[in-house]
């Protein structure tokens, strides 16, 4: 079946979104950062990062023939033979201790003109560890409470009640009666 087959069309032909990714590819390649729209930079992560994984393969690997292999098949799909240079003679040594995320995406707001949104899309350098993960939270999942013991609400509890003044005693309610209507005059007609 073919669900979930439709990612990044671009709202252009087959032949149209290859060529547009490929050359944004290498650009990202030459420059290391680009600015483009936020579905064309959506659209370029994949593509760049397995270009990436396909030079640092070639980087780790002994054999001349393989190597040989990998700069080939980055060259078909890059279509750029500077681009390629640049990724496996410079680049690619680089991530070889980095076990992907090789690209980052910045949003940068809409632009002006016609108010579609931006990005800027950049190859990271291989020593940026990036953001810190947060630990697992202690309570389990979203929205669950954790069931205290009655210790532990005493406790909480006996602090706040000792330094508070004294309440006054709560107004007994007393039954709302609903205000009476405006009377209108009977029309004569």
């Amino acid at each position: 079946m073919r669900h979930q087959k439709h990612r990044h069309l671009l709202g252009v032909k087959k032949e149209h979104r290859v060529a547009m990714v490929a050359a944004l590819a290498a650009a990202l390649f030459t420059h290391r950062r680009i600015r483009t729209t936020l579905a064309k930079a959506k659209a370029v992560r994949p593509f760049a990062e397995r270009l990436i994984t396909l030079a640092k393969k070639a980087a780790q690997s002994e054999d001349r023939a393989r190597k040989l292999h990998y700069r080939r098949l980055a060259a078909a799909r890059l279509r750029d033979p500077a681009a390629v240079k640049a990724l496996f003679d410079e680049q690619a040594t680089e991530y070889l201790n980095r076990a992907g995320g090789y690209t980052r995406i910045y949003k940068l707001g809409a632009r002006t003109t016609d108010a579609t949104e931006m990005a800027l899309i950049e190859v990271i350098p291989a020593s940026d560890t990036g953001y810190k993960k947060s630990g697992r939270r202690k309570g389990g999942a979203k929205g669950k409470k954790v069931p205290q013991t009655p210790a532990a609400k005493t406790e909480t509890a006996a602090p706040a009640t000792a330094t508070s003044a004294p309440e006054a005693p709560a107004e007994p309610a007393s039954p709302a009666t609903p205000a009476p209507a405006p009377e209108t005059p009977p029309s004569g007609a």
